[in-house]
This record gives structure tokens, sequence and C-alpha cells, in this order.
């Protein structure tokens, strides 16, 4: 019961460094201070700090598939749009939660996704893949799929620039209607991809 009473002070603990100080400010030693914890503590907890990130970025998927959980219409392409516009909101509303997610996913290539981690990221593609399924019924599942998985992709990509000020420096297009442009652009082009099937 201790153990979890300091994970849980912990953890909210590292959201509030990450939320108000940005994803760099997070080290042991800083939330040593910040907590009242020992840095032994901590690791005893969480083993290092990359487990402990890793818990983070499972808080911050399960938000963002809340909010798409929320979503409710009947039409599979307002659903889908209504997605979109979800995601893009999350991503800026919550910029240092998500660079650390992005971060995370960058730095992966060394090794693989946990099971559980990679479950997260499914819960939310299997929405949208739901929604495709309505919205495109003659284009083949295997198709389907990975037009669901490069959609993510492509999204996931867009978000970085979310995270940062730097679309503002050059562009005048609304950050938050960048995500529902490129969806829309995508449909449009999986319709011409399921009348050649």
């Amino acid at each position: 019961m201790a153990r979890d009473y300091i994970q849980e002070n912990l953890i909210n603990t590292g959201r509030t460094i990450i939320k108000e100080k940005g994803v760099e400010f997070l080290t042991a030693r800083k939330l040593s201070e910040a907590s009242g914890y020992s840095v032994g503590t901590i690791y005893n907890q969480f083993g290092n700090m990359d487990n402990f990130i890793l818990i983070q970025n499972y808080l911050t998927l399960d938000s963002l598939y809340h909010r798409f959980l929320k979503v409710k219409t009947d039409s599979a392409y307002e659903r889908l749009n209504m997605y979109a516009s979800v995601f893009a909101e999350f991503v800026m509303e919550n910029r240092n939660f998500w660079f650390m997610v992005f971060n995370f996913h960058l730095k992966q290539s060394e090794r693989t996704f946990s099971i559980t981690y990679l479950r997260r990221i499914s819960t939310m593609v299997m929405l949208i893949e739901k929604s495709f399924k309505e919205l495109y019924p003659l284009l083949k599942s295997d198709k389907r799929h990975v037009s669901v998985q490069v959609l993510w992709i492509c999204l996931f990509g867009v978000s970085s620039l979310l995270t940062t000020s730097s679309l503002e420096s050059y562009s005048k297009v609304e950050q938050t209607k960048i995500c529902k442009f490129l969806l829309n652009t995508y449909l449009t082009g999986i319709k011409v991809l399921e009348k050649l099937v």
C-alpha cells in the first residue's frame, strides 16, 4: 500500500514538472527535490527514469483515448473529422506531454515497444479503422488496415510540429485545422483507391 502511495505521488509530481517546465526538467534529482523523496526511492520504485517516462506516456495515451471515446456521431465521416480535431486539440493542450510521447518513439529504434504500450496505440487505431470500414465498405481489409496505419503515422508525424511554435513563424494555417485538412485530403484519395479495387 505504501509503495502504491509513493508511486502515485511521484507520478503526479512528475506530471506537474512536465506540464509546467517541460520534459527536459524531468530528472531524478529534480523529481526528488519537488517530491521530497530521495533519488534512491525513485529508482527503487521505477528502476530507472525511462520506466518513469513510460508510465507518463501511458497516462497521456490513456487520456487521448478517453477523449476519442467521447466522440459520438452515427456518421463515420463526421467521426473521423472529430477524431482529427480531438487529436490536434489534445496535442496542443498537452504539448509537453505529447512531445515526450513523440520523443519516446524516436528513441525506440534500438528496442521494441512493449505489448502494453502497443495495446494503447492499437486501441485508438482500431477506433479509426472501425470508421474506415463504415466509410469504405468495398475496400479490402488488408488495404484498409494499411491505409489506417499510414493515416495514423502521418497524423503522428504532423503532431510533432504542433508541439512547437515553429509553424507559427512561417505559416498562416490555423494549427488545429492541419490534421483535419490532412485527413480529408487522405480520405479523398482513399475513395479513389476504393473505386480501383
